[in-house]
């Protein structure tokens, strides 16, 4: 179902209202990262990444844990 004009108009307001706040709260969290740093140095050394980046999640050995579901479609 299209949009009225009045919720587009609304739509509009919101993403410019976004767009505005994006720089001030990329602000603030970047203060907040430095700040906790100047604090607490070295607390976040021992950061260990819970999957590597280059690893990708394996849908299919999870789908084969829990058994199948009749609507959903087989894993290759």
């Amino acid at each position: 179902m299209p949009n009225t004009p009045e919720q587009q108009i609304r739509r509009r307001r919101f993403e410019a209202l976004i767009g505005v706040a994006a720089p001030v709260l990329d602000l603030v969290l970047a203060t907040g990262e430095r700040v906790s740093r100047v604090i607490a140095p070295g607390e976040g050394d021992d950061y260990v990444a819970i999957r590597a980046p280059g690893e990708k999640l394996e849908l299919g050995s999870i789908r084969a844990g829990r058994g199948t579901v009749d609507h959903e479609p087989p894993v290759e």
